[in-house]
């Protein structure tokens, strides 16, 4: 017997009690007792990632363990989608890549732990640094400089050793808007990131015997940078689109539910590399019949999108203290969005996905 909740979609939003404030100045992230400074939302990474004050915390060891630091880079091609991950979770850290041939429908991914996030280092901060890994089996290296970052990755015995590696530039300019926001998660807990979307990406991808050339009409990056104290049990949803429009330019979009006490959710359209800040955004879709089409409204009337999914990716983790479980649903966006100063903007066959994620981490 079908049960209430197979019958009908769940609706997810984020909730705005408050305006969301837009961070313009520079500062610092935290406090000297570890709690945020300001919340908000920024065009651009104006907040020092000073988490060195996490640990000056009552519980500073505790909280240590707990943040949740990571760099996802994916990037956008016309035959493949590619991931590249490099995370610190405290207890354990990871690196993951996976790649999606839309053509074949074939879909790879491989999982390095290291315990305690042994030999993973992350840069401070959003806008330059360096984040790496090397442990003999895999190489990650992410630079991040003046204009552009450089996306580095050899796995020599990924898919039955056939191996994968990427040498990847995304331009990355100084005016190129992104979404930031810092948000209180309850307490001492924060959670402050940086979505970059449509980054030309120049360069090569090559898995097994399949070499793919990236070029800048063609090609965008997109990176999710986050660092944070999260609670324990967390969920989210998630949906991103980096694409070429017909006319050329190009568009971005961010948007999700569950993160915090959304008075500053990163919902979003970028385009041209400029951020139109979007506010509350429906989720409608089937929570036991994930690749069945979801759709995408807000009360406002800016956005109306149908998602037509076409790949699904699962991926559980299971270590005792930290389980997850993350369905990525790649598919179509199919509507409309609107910009700041009123231009909508069509939306045809764009190629994305919507995450669902749980995690006890």
């Amino acid at each position: 017997m079908k049960t209430r909740r197979d019958m009908k979609p769940a609706t997810r939003a984020a909730d705005l009690s408050t305006p969301a404030n837009e961070i313009i100045s520079r500062g610092p992230l935290l406090d000297e007792n570890g709690k945020l400074v300001q919340t908000g939302w920024a065009r651009f990474p104006y907040l020092d990632c000073n988490l060195e004050n996490a640990g000056r915390h009552p519980r500073g060891l505790f909280q240590r363990l707990r943040l949740k630091r990571w760099d996802y880079y994916a990037v956008t091609t016309p035959d493949l989608f590619l991931s590249i991950t490099l995370a610190h979770l405290g207890y354990v850290g990871t690196v993951f890549a996976y790649v999606v041939d839309y053509g074949s429908d074939a879909l790879h991914e491989e999982t390095l732990l290291a315990p305690f996030g042994a030999g993973i280092e992350l840069a401070r901060n959003a806008d330059s640094g360096s984040s790496h890994f090397d442990n003999g089996r895999a190489r990650v290296a992410f630079e991040a400089s003046d204009g552009e970052r450089h996306v580095r990755f050899s796995w020599p015995g990924f898919d039955r050793k056939r191996g994968l590696e990427a040498d990847i530039v995304l331009r990355c300019g100084r005016d190129h808007e992104s979404v930031v926001t810092a948000t209180a998660m309850g307490g001492s807990r924060f959670f402050y990131t940086r979505k970059v979307n449509c980054m030309p990406g120049e360069g090569r991808i090559t898995w097994g015997d399949r070499q793919v050339d990236l070029k800048p009409n063609t090609s965008l990056g997109t990176l999710d940078w986050g660092r944070g104290i999260w609670p324990y049990s967390t969920s989210w949803i998630w949906a991103s689109a980096s694409a070429f429009l017909e006319s050329g330019r190009t568009l971005g979009m961010n948007m999700g539910s569950g993160f915090g006490d959304a008075s500053a959710p990163d919902n979003a359209l970028i385009l041209g590399g400029r951020v139109h800040k979007l506010d509350q955004v429906t989720f409608a879709y089937d929570h036991a019949r994930l690749m069945a089409p979801w759709r995408m409204t807000s009360p406002d009337g800016r956005v109306s999108l149908d998602f037509q999914p076409f790949k699904e990716r699962v991926a559980r983790t299971n270590l005792v203290v930290v389980k997850s479980e993350v369905h990525q649903i790649f598919g179509r966006y199919n509507g409309f969005v609107e910009s700041d100063d009123g231009e909508r903007v069509s939306v045809h066959d764009v190629i994305g996905f919507v995450e669902e994620h749980h995690a006890r981490w």
